[in-house]
């Protein structure tokens, strides 16, 4: 803590009321700057000339780049915790900041089930042409009749196969509804085989090689933390496997799918559709290939984005800050093993 006594934490977005509440109730001295800006961070000169004021915690979001050339400006070594309010901290150098002795915090969990119902949305939503259906009914003469027995067909998500790449929290959580709910068929593949877990979704078959579960699924979502094995694993080789009628669902990282690979699949016509949550970059510019591309469903990275789940977020986010700034171990720290 500063010698002063003040705590002084960055908050990079605007956040919740409620959250920035319980920290001034829990560090009484503490001096919150917030981010007026919920959709812009600070420029990266206002955050180092902040770290070099000396911080003593900073609340972040998925879009902040916190690397060692940013820890570098913390020229008074008062930062102490940096608290993330996302699941994800790809954005965070994570070993920088342990050899600083700087603790790093993140929200898990508490968006699993939210993001699971998005995951499926998306599915029916690519797989029955929401979006084409959409533009026909806004387009002067796009809808044509009150019902035409070929027009507009889309693909059933009933009774399909679904590949889940990675079975974590979230892929359990697809699994269920898709199996439970829609009677769905569900392959997965990891690094290791889950059994338990496969038998409350109806048996779901564990497939060591990928290329198995690629070639077998009618939709085939990826919800695989992003590392280095994981960048781009959805690329042009790995969709020459897939069927022609199958469908690529991503609400993971837009890293995971090379996303030109996936418009020239589509325009061959040898994938019937993709529908993401997450891009490169983001947000993605208007004229870019993939909104062009026909059979794409693009969504602005909403997957946690309900009232409910976004203030747990910012709960757990602010209790990780607190208790990094008074010193104590963090209720929600990255896994140790954190790549």
């Amino acid at each position: 803590m500063a010698a002063t006594g003040i705590v002084r934490v960055l908050v990079t977005r605007q956040i919740q009321e409620e959250a920035l509440e319980y920290v001034r109730k829990q560090v009484p001295n503490v001096e919150l700057q917030v981010h007026p800006d919920e959709h812009q961070s600070p420029a990266r000169s206002e955050l180092e000339a902040w770290l070099e004021r000396g911080v003593d915690g900073l609340v972040c979001v998925i879009g902040d780049v916190i690397d060692e050339a940013l820890l570098t400006h913390d020229t008074q070594g008062r930062l102490r915790v940096v608290s993330t309010m996302s699941v994800g901290y790809n954005h965070i150098d994570v070993e920088s900041c342990r050899q600083r002795g700087i603790a790093v915090g993140h929200t898990p969990d508490v968006l699993t089930e939210t993001t699971a119902d998005l995951a499926v949305g998306l599915a029916i939503a690519t797989a029955r042409r929401f979006r084409e259906a959409l533009q026909a009914v806004e387009q002067p003469g796009g809808w044509k009749s009150s019902w035409s027995p070929t027009w507009m067909c889309g693909t059933d998500v009933h009774g399909a196969t679904v590949g889940i790449i990675g079975l974590g929290r979230i892929g359990v959580a697809v699994a269920r509804r898709l199996h439970h709910g829609f009677g769905c068929r569900i392959l997965y593949h990891g690094t290791r085989e889950k059994p338990v877990v496969a038998a409350e979704i109806g048996q779901a078959r564990f497939c060591a090689d990928l290329g198995e579960l690629l070639a077998e699924s009618d939709f085939v979502i990826p919800l695989c933390p992003l590392t280095q094995k994981t960048r781009n694993l959805i690329n042009a080789s790995s969709l020459r496997l897939m069927k022609k009628s199958a469908f690529l669902i991503n609400v993971s990282r837009g890293e995971i799918v090379d996303q030109d690979a996936v418009c020239d699949a589509l325009e061959a016509e040898a994938l019937a559709g993709y529908g993401t949550d997450v891009t490169v970059p983001e947000p993605i510019p208007t004229d870019h290939r993939l909104l062009k591309t026909r059979g794409v469903t693009v969504l602005p990275h909403i997957g946690s984005a309900t009232l409910q789940t976004r203030l747990a977020m910012a709960r757990l986010c602010v209790e990780n800050l607190v208790a990094g700034v008074k010193g104590d171990p963090l209720p929600h720290p990255v896994p140790l093993h954190a790549e």
